[in-house]
């Protein structure tokens, strides 16, 4: 078994609900083995409370979580991605910079839950986040170093149409 560990980004429009949510989980359940970052292409310049309050009730670290920009990783010293997941339309719509090392490229695209207002907004967020979840125990199990480029492509690919899936997603 390799003892490599991946680096994950999430990528959303505003990098302050699903993208965030992308990143707590990938980092509590992928502890070890993944290390995972958001951003986002127009950031929102801060994390939506409600996701923040949906992860800190799930017992998930939220500490040093920011909006951020996708140009913050592009600086010298930044990490290396191996694995880049869209989960909103929108971004995977937009031309992305081209990132170092040719990461492996996957659109997971849920609905938004900040589009969600009122009574309904928590109850939204906690299925985005079951998605997400849902999303990233599958890739998870995957056989990483083992696995050749084109099976794990189609892999990836599958699990972003998974239950919950987007309408842009599920094309």
């Amino acid at each position: 078994m390799s003892d490599k560990i991946y680096n994950v980004l999430f990528l959303c429009t505003g990098n302050s609900a699903r993208s965030i949510l992308g990143e707590a989980v990938m980092n509590k359940l992928g502890a070890g083995r993944f290390k995972a970052w958001s951003a986002g292409s127009q950031p929102k310049g801060e994390v939506h409370p409600m996701a923040l309050s949906v992860l800190e009730g799930m017992g998930y670290d939220t500490t040093g979580m920011y909006s951020k920009s996708w140009s913050e990783f592009s600086k010298p010293g930044s990490p290396e991605f191996d694995f880049i997941f869209t989960v909103c339309d929108s971004a995977a719509g937009e031309t992305c910079p081209v990132w170092i090392g040719h990461p492996m490229t996957a659109h997971w695209g849920i609905e938004d839950p900040a589009a969600v207002e009122g009574e309904g907004q928590r109850d939204a967020f906690l299925q985005a986040l079951r998605y997400l979840t849902n999303r990233i125990s599958l890739f998870l199990t995957l056989p990483h170093s083992s696995i050749d480029e084109m099976a794990m492509k189609q892999k990836l690919k599958e699990i972003g149409k998974a239950e919950g899936a987007s309408t842009g997603a599920s094309a």
